[in-house]
């Protein structure tokens, strides 16, 4: 969205004056569950507004899988390699869309240039993707020797013709990655992929890429972001699609409003968000729901919300724009809640 250049990643532009990309990588390895349950996984990331996908690619045994999945993914699928070239170039010929390379570790140049010519045979993308804890030495901080790291790589990807190239520079302290995003910015149009790496679980992980995310995002700077948790995928998609909410970069999507709860609690909304927030994120709607613990919050907040829900005892209400429009038990009140919003 920010940077000069673009990169094509199955027909999806990543830069330029494309929006910002958000991105996942799955938790499974290959062959502990069918292909079937993991695009089923996949179609309901991209629900909540997953744009991109990435899995590692570690053995020749993960290319079967990697290959049907990549040619019936409803979003682009992205290869993670590491140290083996020969991973990479069969990830490109099994269908990847992206290939994610770190080529400090792939070993020698030939190396990385062979996965250049496949990636220019395939018209694969690449992610040249630093971290800080895999740098070779050198003179100055963590942030100046990730950004001469990656237009180094670029000088030797564009000495071949290829530009189709997003840039990466990442670190577990959000400063730092925060820097590396600047100077790279500087000195560089190509497309960034930015995001917190190693960041900790759900709730730190949170404040941490926010802190550091959401100010590069508001200076101009990032075209796809991940917000990397100890946690589930789901809630990292949920987080990145808030972020660019909440920075005025998205509109699309369910604005979630729910109360914190207290002993005056009639209503368990930690319960009902829990069990319905990813149902309530696939809607394709532009619209806020407020989730609400008790009848002195309840009935106010609903005013300021397309639709609203709170309950008292047994009983559960839904108001539609501050009007109550449905009384219900508390057993059916997640479907009652959808039937009202379907109904709009």
């Amino acid at each position: 969205m920010f940077s000069s250049r673009s990169a094509h990643v199955r027909g999806m532009e990543i830069g330029g004056k494309a929006p910002v990309r958000i991105q996942t990588m799955y938790d499974r390895p290959f062959g502990v569950e069918s292909v079937d349950d993991i695009l089923r996984r996949i179609a309901s990331l991209s629900s909540m507004g997953c744009d991109l996908i990435r899995f590692s690619f570690a053995s020749k045994n993960d290319a079967p899988f990697f290959s049907e999945i990549a040619s019936r993914s409803p979003i682009p699928v992205v290869a993670d390699i590491h140290f083996d070239y020969r991973m990479a170039i069969l990830a490109i010929e099994s269908g990847a869309d992206k290939i994610r390379i770190n080529p400090g570790n792939i070993g020698a140049e030939w190396k990385t240039r062979e996965i250049v010519k496949a990636a220019l045979d395939h018209g694969t993308a690449i992610r040249i993707g630093l971290n800080s804890g895999s740098l070779p030495s050198g003179e100055g901080g963590i942030p100046s020797r990730m950004v001469s790291s990656a237009l180094g790589y670029i000088d030797l990807f564009e000495s071949m013709g290829f530009d189709n190239t997003v840039v990466s520079l990442k670190s577990s302290d959000g400063d730092e990655t925060a820097e590396a995003a600047r100077l790279f910015a500087g000195k560089s149009g190509y497309p960034q992929h930015i995001g917190v790496t190693e960041a900790g679980d759900s709730v730190i992980s949170a404040v941490r890429s926010t802190w550091a995310l959401g100010r590069l995002l508001s200076s101009g700077i990032g075209d796809t972001i991940r917000i990397s948790m100890t946690g589930s995928i789901e809630d990292e998609v949920a987080a990145a699609a808030e972020l660019l909410r909440v920075t005025g970069l998205s509109e699309k999507g369910v604005r979630i409003v729910s109360c914190p709860r207290c002993g005056r609690h009639t209503f368990d909304t930690m319960g009902f968000l829990r069990e319905n927030r990813g149902r309530l994120l696939a809607l394709d709607k532009n619209i806020t729901v407020a989730i609400m613990g008790c009848l002195v919050n309840g009935p106010g907040e609903a005013g300021y919300a397309d639709y609203a829900i709170t309950g008292y005892g047994d009983k559960v209400y839904i108001y539609r724009k501050g009007s109550l429009v449905m009384k219900t038990s508390a057993e059916d009140a997640a479907s009652a809640l959808f039937e009202v919003i379907d109904d709009e």
